[in-house]
């Protein structure tokens, strides 16, 4: 399977959101980063506008919830319609369950891995996901500077996808015409991209540049 590209909507251009959407016809994903302003120092958007990008698209929605009780806002998002979930585990005491809740619902789920959180404290849910986001900035912004040491994390997941075969890889953080083929020869099935898709000229050209098309 090639390389998917989730676009992260952080970036886009909310007084003109139709027309936004309609120019992703080439991604696979709209990726949606929820934040709260308490787990990162930063505060995105809620339900109406991820209902509004539902209506105005059919393409798989991926929420990140960088929020610090991600449990209040898996039925509310199953309801709108999502298909990728994945939270952080320092925001949940119970991580099995959290995971067992959002498969239950009928969708995917991930758990986010910030910089500083290594791969091996996933050894014991691992077994559970569907994916893991790796994240290679620090989560809160957009815009942010790519930090290498994420393409150790994708290739040490790689190495265990021998065990899980379906364990799907998300990359977020930095992700650019620059290092989207490192990322995808390190084990990336997923790339997240927000500054670099919105503040190009051109989504579809930017888009196909990042799956190496």
């Amino acid at each position: 399977m090639s390389v998917q590209i989730a676009a992260s909507v952080l970036s886009a251009d909310f007084g003109h959101l139709a027309a936004e959407i309609k120019k992703l016809q080439a991604t696979d994903i709209i990726h949606l980063d929820l934040m709260d302003g308490h787990y990162v120092p930063n505060l995105s958007f809620g339900y109406p506008l991820i209902s509004a990008i539902r209506s105005l698209s059919d393409k798989a929605l991926d929420a990140h919830l960088m929020v610090t009780n991600p449990d209040v806002y898996v039925e509310p998002l199953a309801e709108i319609g999502i298909q990728y979930l994945s939270f952080h585990q320092e925001t949940v005491y119970h991580s099995h369950r959290m995971v067992q809740k959002i498969k239950s619902l009928g969708i995917k789920a991930g758990i986010a891995l910030n910089p500083a959180t290594p791969v091996n404290t996933l050894d014991d849910i691992l077994p559970e996901l569907d994916f893991v986001l790796v994240m290679s900035v620090n989560p809160g912004y957009s815009a942010q500077k790519f930090i290498p040491h994420a393409i150790d994390k994708i290739a040490q997941l790689k190495a265990l996808k021998v065990k899980y075969p379906n364990l799907l890889i998300e990359v977020d953080g930095g992700v650019n015409g620059n290092n989207c083929r490192e990322l995808r020869e390190a084990g990336a099935d997923i790339l997240v991209s927000a500054s670099y898709i919105f503040a190009s000229q051109d989504y579809t050209a930017s888009i196909h540049t990042l799956k190496g098309e």
